[in-house]
């Protein structure tokens, strides 16, 4: 099967986006792989997928939106992939609008375009209760912090195993924030996958590690659940702002330096909407072809 692709980034998180607005494609777990494979395909931390609403959604959707981690599972929400879904749709001429509203597996959310260019994503509101992140606290006390709580993780059933505090959260998809003294130096290879498979995450769960620079400013790596570290992450910035401010670290607007660039991430507090900016850039476009069966291990297996 040959496919149209464009390649895009936001901050650096990269992305092969697909137009199935007249007909899906029907790709398999292991050709959304191939895709993302930066060996054998195109080379993406997500397959991002435009869709047309679904018959039976609410009529002031415009799109669907399905998202493929570079293992090829599916996954609720991408916020730095909902900014180039923007500037797709736009720029494809998919609609005339500058804000659209899009169903995601976690809800719906709106992406606007701004007259610079960036894009502002109302991502909605975090969630905190655990059973819906999800998260299993059988068995943990919960330790207060600021006007919040974080939990205890053991990293290991040995003795001496490592054993991290990270504050829980889902922004449509788990997160569990750390804060660090300096990210450069931070764990994150050794802990990020320990992490994401923890077994209180039956979803598995993105690392988030988070150095406070001052309230205003923080940076950030985060180990993305089924992509490993990416050189940014939307909702791992909307989470670890969220959780600063929370737990008295930050004020409601902070710059979120990551390795791609800077995002802007505002939270005015409870019951609120998380407001992200930051670029969408195009890279390239093409084809390719698609093997029905492709040969390409599953990240998830590679050492």
């Amino acid at each position: 099967m040959r496919i149209r692709f464009t390649k895009m980034q936001g901050a650096g998180n990269d992305f092969v986006v697909l137009d199935e607005t007249r007909g899906t494609l029907g790709l398999t777990a292991a050709q959304y792989r191939f895709l993302a494979d930066r060996h054998f395909g195109v080379g993406a931390d997500q397959i991002l997928t435009v869709r047309p609403p679904p018959k039976d959604a609410a009529e002031d959707i415009d799109f669907q939106y399905v998202i493929h981690n570079a293992d090829g599972g599916e996954v609720e929400q991408c916020g730095n992939g909902a900014r180039c879904f923007m500037r797709f749709v736009k720029e494809h001429k998919l609609t005339d609008k500058n804000e659209v509203r899009v169903l995601t597996l976690a809800g719906v959310i709106a992406p606007r375009m701004g007259a610079d260019g960036r894009v502002t994503v109302d991502m909605g509101a975090p969630i905190f209760e655990a059973a819906r992140v999800p998260f299993d606290t059988a068995g943990l006390d919960a330790q207060p912090d600021g006007s919040w709580e974080k939990w205890h993780l053991a990293l290991g059933t040995r003795a001496g195993s490592a054993i991290v505090s990270v504050a829980v959260l889902s922004m449509g998809n788990p997160h569990a924030v750390q804060v660090v003294d300096d990210v450069d130096t931070a764990p994150v290879t050794e802990q990020g996958p320990q992490i994401e498979h923890h077994p209180r995450f039956p979803q598995r769960v993105n690392a988030g590690f988070m150095q406070v620079v001052d309230r205003t400013h923080i940076r950030l790596r985060v180990f993305e659940r089924g992509a490993g570290e990416t050189l940014a992450c939307g909702t791992g910035a909307c989470a670890a702002v969220v959780a600063g401010i929370r737990l008295g670290l930050l004020d409601q607007r902070v710059d979120v330096q990551t390795h791609g660039g800077i995002l802007t991430i505002e939270w005015q507090g409870e019951g609120q909407p998380v407001l992200m900016t930051g670029p969408a850039t195009t890279v390239f476009e093409g084809d390719i072809e698609v093997p029905d069966v492709p040969d390409v291990p599953d990240i998830a297996e590679q050492p």
